[in-house]
């Protein structure tokens, strides 16, 4: 499979517009954004928990990235509620689940060989920035190549996101609108380098998840389906 899989070209994907489809774990469901591979895969996803499921335990040689949207997630090291954020580096590993059920946003296969660090951020951990449009953002991962943070703007706030080398989003909540189309929560858009976010937020303002750096990373850990 290859799913929006062009870094070059704008992509869009309005996840809560789609159905959910079924993982090879009982109670797991997901929305794919990105994709490229079959059951393995690097891939970019929605994915949701039912209460009382889980994955079992399995090894990340390209590495996974979490951001919890809705409930709480946990595995050996812990529980993460909404809004915490976690790296998991190439060459961990867990057993993932969660009680009550729970919605991630979660990248699997995107990490450089050199990113060894496991990061966990619970809400509201994070360097706090304040931008020129209203935007207040909390910095969640800084690093040279890549730079990952979560931007709020109030009600009707024209927003502006520079993106020199790549940028990716998520609709955490609220509404923005580009043009004519509007962004709602767990919409997703990825945009090529040299092409700026441009917009406008809506009537009850706007939380976005927000990575710039190249995309795809440079020094990429190997991946073959």
């Amino acid at each position: 499979m290859r799913l929006n899989d062009d870094f070059s070209r704008r992509a869009v994907v309005h996840a809560a517009r789609m159905d959910w489809t079924a993982s090879p774990a009982t109670g797991v469901e997901r929305r794919m954004l990105y994709r490229v591979g079959n059951e393995k895969a690097r891939a970019t996803s929605i994915v949701r928990y039912a209460a009382d499921s889980h994955f079992p335990r399995h090894e990340h040689p390209g590495g996974e990235e979490i951001l919890v949207l809705d409930g709480v997630f946990r595995d050996e090291q812990g529980a993460y509620p909404a809004g915490a954020y976690l790296r998991n580096p190439p060459g961990t590993g867990h057993a993932p689940g969660s009680e009550n059920g729970c919605v991630l946003f979660v990248k699997l296969w995107q990490f450089r060989k050199d990113d060894k660090e496991r990061i966990v951020r619970q809400p509201g951990e994070g360097c706090r920035e304040n931008g020129d449009d209203g935007a207040e953002f909390l910095v969640i991962y800084d690093h040279p190549l890549e730079r990952v943070r979560i931007g709020v703007w109030p009600p009707h706030a024209a927003m502006r996101v520079a993106n020199a080398q790549g940028l990716e989003l998520l609709v955490v909540a609220g509404a923005f609108q580009d043009g004519g189309e509007v962004f709602e929560r767990l919409s997703w858009m990825r945009l090529p380098a040299g092409v700026d976010l441009v917009c406008h937020a809506g009537a009850e303002g706007v939380r976005l998840w927000l990575k710039t750096g190249p995309m795809p990373p440079p020094n990429l850990c190997d991946f073959k389906d």
